[in-house]
């Protein structure tokens, strides 16, 4: 949510650069940062607990970097030069869901965390606080920033795949266990994350549809949907 309030500022950065991709169609900067953020989920997913491991999380951190960089670009690439448009839009956000999923699987199915179960719970419920923005912005027509956003997510995915490189070459080992049914999962940055991931999104969920029901049933009240006639109702 922090994150989200930088995006006016991160715009007027981006002024200089814009002008240098004026000729490329925003829908292009969507579809190439696909694959990389894929790739750079790969890289987490194969990376072995040792120093060629933690190299490869390091080349994981960039391509994840680069990806959110570039899905950074594209629609403000769009605005600038007119080329809005509601497939890109559509398209930028299925993109942003695919990627938000497969960065927290292939996280939770590392070798350091090493619990696929948790990751797709995770990015089940990640999917289900993004859904409710979504939601909210289709039937009342504004957009539901609240909660855990996916720029703090990522930002902090993207400290621990490199927290946890540095730890490899500086020999920093876990720090044990988590307690009760999750006493088979080690404590370190990258399955502090996966956990952080999951509980955030089901309170981002809770919170957006807290507010989004306030908002949609004022909507109702100011301006209520036509109803079927008793005639209707009874064919």
């Amino acid at each position: 949510m922090a994150l989200e309030k930088l995006r006016d500022t991160w715009e007027g950065i981006l002024n200089p650069i814009l002008e240098t991709f004026s000729n490329v169609k925003p829908s292009t900067i969507t579809w190439v940062a696909l694959p990389i953020g894929i790739l750079g989920g790969l890289a987490v997913l194969t990376s072995e607990d040792s120093i060629y491991g933690a190299n490869m999380l390091f080349g994981a951190g960039f391509l994840i970097i680069l990806a959110m960089a570039m899905d950074g670009l594209d629609g403000p690439l769009a605005r600038k030069y007119g080329n809005v448009s509601r497939w890109g839009d559509y398209l930028d956000h299925t993109f942003d869901r695919l990627l938000d999923a497969v960065w927290i699987i292939c996280i939770a199915g590392s070798v350091f965390v090493g619990d696929l179960t948790l990751g797709l719970a995770a990015a089940w419920l990640t999917l289900l606080g993004s859904y409710m923005g979504t939601q909210a912005q289709a039937v009342a027509g504004s957009r539901n920033y609240r909660g855990f956003s996916r720029a703090d997510r990522t930002i902090l995915s993207v400290v621990a795949i490199f927290l946890t490189g540095i730890f490899i070459h500086a020999g920093v080992g876990d720090f044990g266990y988590y307690p009760g049914v999750l006493d088979h999962i080690p404590i370190n940055p990258l399955s502090l994350v996966v956990l952080i991931s999951a509980f955030g999104g089901l309170w981002t969920f809770l919170v957006r549809f807290q507010q989004a029901k306030s908002e949609i049933m004022r909507i109702d009240i100011e301006d209520p949907l036509p109803q079927p006639n008793q005639s209707d109702s009874e064919e």
